[in-house]
């Protein structure tokens, strides 16, 4: 590894994280469903958590959980992510639909079998851009585990021209975060259907969030 890769790999992660933090503290936030979380918490299941790729800077401050994993890409910018999710305390999952997939997948289904929640991006590394891959899809298929859609909008931000149009809020925006209600892959549906159930679930939850912003008087970016 060249010297300039392990200076970022070293001080890149720290950073990022300080931030972060530094960032949410002055963003204006709000949770809406978060008692679908606690709901399904409560009865002793476990989550799987699907957000769209270009939410994800600020994603890890609306999780009102203890625990979460997080499937990340082999890349180098998945190295600085998984070692900035150190800082808040997760642990990620190293593969992609291009790289790693199968084992990675096969990571997670064992993971699903304990307490964690999973956390994954259905339309990354490279998009579309909100459209579900198939990984999301089995993942609920083979291990029962409900499917809760996440979603953050910002009312001030940059996008990046990135295939995600990736988010960076501005300092003292306002931010909401929407959980949706528990999905099940049912079988008599089939993955196409479900497939097209839990997109629908992603759109309607994330205008659920752009409409709260709404209510304020503010726009999502």
């Amino acid at each position: 590894m060249k010297f300039g890769d392990r200076f970022l790999l070293a001080c890149v992660p720290f950073l990022a994280s300080r931030i972060m933090c530094l960032l949410n503290s002055t963003v204006r936030k709000e949770i809406l469903g978060e008692a679908h979380l606690h709901d399904t918490w409560e009865s002793g299941e476990s989550v799987i958590f699907p957000c769209w790729h270009d939410q994800l800077l600020l994603i890890v401050f609306g999780y009102p959980g203890q625990h979460v994993t997080l499937l990340v890409s082999p890349s180098k910018d998945g190295e600085l992510l998984t070692r900035t999710m150190k800082y808040f305390d997760h642990d990620t999952v190293r593969g992609s639909s291009s790289r790693g997939g199968r084992a990675a997948f096969k990571e997670m289904l064992t993971l699903c079998k304990g307490k964690s929640d999973i956390a994954l991006t259905p339309d990354g590394p490279r998009g579309p851009r909100h459209e579900l891959k198939d990984g999301v899809i089995q993942l609920a298929r083979l291990s029962g585990r409900p499917v809760i859609p996440v979603a953050f909008v910002c009312s001030r931000g940059h996008r990046f021209k990135s295939w995600d149009r990736f988010i960076l809020p501005y300092p003292f925006s306002r931010g909401v975060y929407s959980y949706g209600e528990p999905l099940y892959f049912d079988k008599q549906e089939g993955v196409d259907g479900f497939r097209k159930r839990l997109q629908k679930a992603m759109e309607d939850n994330q205008r659920q969030a752009e409409q709260r912003l709404e209510f304020y008087g503010v726009s999502a970016i």
